[in-house]
């Protein structure tokens, strides 16, 4: 299969474009600058030039390709919904390209869902098969620059790693190339509607990622207030304190994309992954 992946050289499209080619699939892949393309081609795939709102490519692109794998997204918290109306944009032009094809069109789920989500599904009924992949909130391995990176870096600054009360709200994770696995399991074989979740660790307490984050810091693990969550990880706080688990259902959805899709996270989990040192380098 031909497949058109945007996103293609950021921290899971550069994971997923490798597992699709290792797949046996082709790979163009959207690519701003020419020295990202370099990755991409030394990876083994094709870069087409172009952004989120060079529409044109992004219909020629998905109309030339067998199915179309879509990551790529303006991470601008903000002007959150100034990138939800970009990625809008995106998604509407690409599904105008694979309507009525039969071909697979999946893309990442946003936050608490969105228009831009239910756009996705309802193309399931325009003859494109159209699924969605919820990410856990951490998506570890080496090159991670998401949450955990961010508490190493708070909890290195303040000379303690927090959890707040007893730190057993859950943090579901997944390994990028067990999340790379995903995507391609999903676009080669996921029904038209699928809403797919990848959570390899189905919820981690925070005091044991908190625990693990002070030993190799050598710093303590100390409970926080909700009050003072706020101050201590800014804008993380309001995240830090939800169990997320129970939040994303991980348990249930987790069985249910396994089952469907035979899928089956085989690398290190969140807390094994740390322990490796490479989080603390």
């Amino acid at each position: 299969m031909h497949v058109f992946v945007t996103g293609a050289t950021g921290y899971i499209g550069s994971a997923v474009v490798r597992e699709l080619i290792s797949a046996g699939h082709t790979v163009t892949g959207l690519c701003r600058f020419e020295e990202k393309a370099a990755g991409l081609n030394a990876a083994g795939a094709e870069a087409v030039y172009g952004t989120l709102d060079d529409l044109d490519t992004l219909r020629g692109a998905a109309e030339a390709a067998d199915g179309v794998i879509h990551l790529a997204f303006t991470n601008d918290f903000s002007d959150f919904d100034g990138a939800l109306a970009l990625d809008m944009g995106a998604v509407q032009a690409i599904g105008a390209a694979l309507e009525d094809s039969g071909k697979p069109f999946i893309t990442t789920a946003h936050a608490n869902g969105t228009a831009v989500d239910q756009a996705v599904l309802a193309m399931a009924e325009r003859g494109i098969r159209a699924a969605i992949v919820s990410l856990s909130p951490s998506v570890h391995g080496e090159g991670d620059r998401g949450f955990v990176p961010m508490m190493i870096n708070i909890a290195r600054a303040k000379g303690f790693a927090a959890y707040i009360g007893d730190g057993s709200n859950r943090w579901p994770a997944v390994h990028r190339q067990d999340a790379a696995v995903l995507y391609r399991l999903a676009l080669e074989s996921a029904p038209a509607g699928s809403r797919l979740l990848g959570a390899g660790d189905q919820g981690i307490p925070l005091r044991e990622i908190a625990g693990v984050i002070g030993r190799h810091l050598n710093v303590p693990a100390v409970s926080i207030t909700t009050e003072e969550a706020a101050d201590h990880f800014g804008f993380l706080g309001a995240i830090a304190a939800l169990d997320l688990a129970s939040l994303y259902n991980t348990e249930q959805a987790s069985t249910v994309t396994r089952d469907l899709l035979g899928w089956k996270p085989v690398q290190p989990g969140l807390l094994a992954d740390l322990e490796q040192g490479h989080y603390f380098a």
